[in-house]
């Protein structure tokens, strides 16, 4: 497979300064993929000489008119065939496309000796073997975890013409890329230099020039955008082809791939993914033979909408409300008997109103004995609510002192359930709050009270109706006077404009086992919702790059 080749013959332009012997060599062999350091390496071991005398050193002054030698030895070993499957989208004589698979390295090297992609090409294109080297046919490359379009030079004399058209910039490549974040602007470009990273020689690094950075240019345009800017979809062209350079120029613009550990795109969310979402999807090339110009779309693999699944999953927070008497509660229970998680705000409130709670501390520093007779028991809520019912003002500024402190408690709930069900696929994806004075309180908002931004959607408001006499027989059957019922009546919005207000109503007009099956199909037409807006979701993205499915 590796004969032995003819020394190389060159001669020094007449007019032509003196330069190095490696210099010259280099510039001669440009074209022919021969390294400067492998042409260094061969001077060294006596592989050149100039007008006939052998030369050892590539420093060696060369002038014009002399005859310049090299002779290149064969690699010191050759390339064995492995077997293993490569997806193969085109091939004639002189070229082939593959879609490289992530986890697969395109190319032997110390770390990674076989099992790659070139050791599997050889056992599918025989004629690789003609060529020499431990990277036949490979005239450019992609990382490692780095999916997608891969060209392969099938001959020699295709080899030479790619790899120059790759120096001269003649390819177009265009990746798609999965980051956090939303970049700002849509789409622009980046021309940060890059090198190695100087304190971590495994890494690449936005370098001055002056510090060993080579020119790089990236050009990104957003395809998708999480609404919560969670995470983007993006199409990376290049211009150059620097080591990691669509990595190193994301995360430089602090917004790095996700998967990619290496520079700061760990996912935040477990089985979001096991690689960087990197897939090299669009190829233009010319033919090395003066064909057409060769040109491939190439669809990503099955985890990139699967991140974007992940990456797009939210709880979906649920209030419930309605005018005392109609059946909160009992909804409430029924979501809790089917495994939802649930908050009450007359619970949390009992729990603030208790001995050592923030709302006993506030009531006590505010109103002294008045309400909390002794420092170290609960809130005499008897005491209050009447003071509450005599005193509209009192009543606003205990509400002003404890409303905040309730909302908080139910931000954290949402938060909790959130971060569950992010961590979890399995754990429930609705969580529900009963909130007597959500509207009254003024709690309706763009977002969930106290949630930071991006974290849950708005919540849906669902409001139980029930017709006003059946309510009031219910609160005089708890053992509420008139004036208790009125003065409760009092501080909440009227049942209509309450129901009104609401995203979904339940009616709890008829028997419990009614009410009860109602709910049970609330909760089946929530999580068909659910599923509907996720499909619709993938559905968009795939039509992306061109993939309906």
């Amino acid at each position: 497979m590796n004969q032995s080749a003819p020394p190389f013959l060159f001669t020094v332009p007449e007019r032509g300064p003196a330069t190095r012997l490696d210099r010259f060599l280099s510039e001669q062999l440009k074209d022919r993929g021969v390294s400067r350091e492998k042409i260094k390496q061969a001077i060294a071991e006596g592989a050149a000489s100039v007008n006939g005398e052998p030369v050892r050193s590539p420093k060696q002054a060369v002038r014009g008119g002399d005859t310049v030698a090299l002779s290149l030895a064969p690699p010191p070993s050759a390339l064995e065939a492995e077997q293993g499957e490569v997806s193969v989208l085109f091939r004639d004589a002189f070229v082939a496309v593959c879609n490289k698979p992530a986890g697969l390295t395109v190319h032997p090297c110390p770390s990674c000796p076989a099992g790659t992609l070139a050791q599997r090409l050889l056992s599918h294109f025989p004629e690789l073997a003609g060529q020499e080297g431990l990277r036949p046919g490979i005239v450019h490359r992609l990382d490692k975890d780095t999916s997608g379009l891969l060209l392969v030079a099938l001959t020699e004399k295709s080899r030479l013409t790619l790899s120059k058209a790759f120096a001269d910039r003649e390819v177009g490549k265009e990746y798609l890329a999965l980051v956090k974040g939303a970049p700002r602007p849509a789409e622009g470009d980046i021309t940060a230099p890059l090198g190695r990273d100087p304190a971590r020689k495994t890494r690449m690094a936005v370098l001055e020039t002056n510090r060993g950075g080579r020119e790089a240019h990236s050009r990104y345009r957003t395809l998708y955008a999480d609404p919560e800017q969670r995470f983007s979809l993006l199409a990376v062209r290049i211009f150059t082809g620097r080591t990691h350079q669509i990595r190193v120029h994301l995360a430089h613009i602090g917004h790095p791939i996700i998967g990619d550990a290496l520079y700061g795109g760990a996912a935040d969310a477990p089985g979001a993914a096991s690689r960087q979402l990197l897939h090299a999807w669009k190829l233009e090339a010319p033919h090395p033979e003066g064909a057409a110009r060769l040109s491939f779309t190439c669809h990503p693999p099955d985890d990139f909408p699967s991140a974007v699944q992940v990456l797009s999953r939210r709880l979906q927070p649920l209030v419930v409300t309605g005018s005392p008497g109609c059946g909160k509660s009992a909804l409430l229970a029924c979501f809790a008997e089917n495994g939802v998680p649930v908050w009450s705000a007359d619970e949390a409130v009992r729990r603030l109103y208790g001995a050592g709670g923030d709302g006993q501390r506030m009531l006590r520093g505010r109103f002294g004995e008045r309400f909390v007779p002794d420092e170290h028991g609960p809130v005499d809520k008897r005491a209050l609510f009447a003071a509450m019912r005599e005193d509209d003002t009192l009543r606003r500024e205990v509400e002003a002192l404890i409303h905040p402190l309730a909302r908080a408690d139910l931000a954290l709930f949402w938060q909790r359930h959130d971060a569950a069900f992010r961590a979890d696929a399995a754990a429930p994806a609705l969580a529900v709050a009963e909130v007597p004075l959500y509207l009254e309180a003024g709690w309706r908002g763009p977002r969930p009270p106290a949630a930071p931004p991006g974290n849950l959607p708005a919540p849906l408001l669902a409001g139980v109706y029930c017709p006003t006499a059946t309510r009031l027989r219910r609160l005089e059957k708890r053992g509420w006077d008139a004036a208790t019922i009125a003065a409760m009546e009092s501080w909440q919005w009227p049942p209509e404009r309450k129901i009104r207000a609401c995203d979904l109503v339940v009616d709890n007009s008829g028997s419990l086992e009614a009410f009860q099956r109602k709910g049970l199909a609330l909760l089946h037409a929530l999580s068909w919702l659910r599923e509907r807006r996720e499909g619709r979701l993938l559905a968009h993205i795939r039509a992306l790059w061109g993939d309906a499915s």
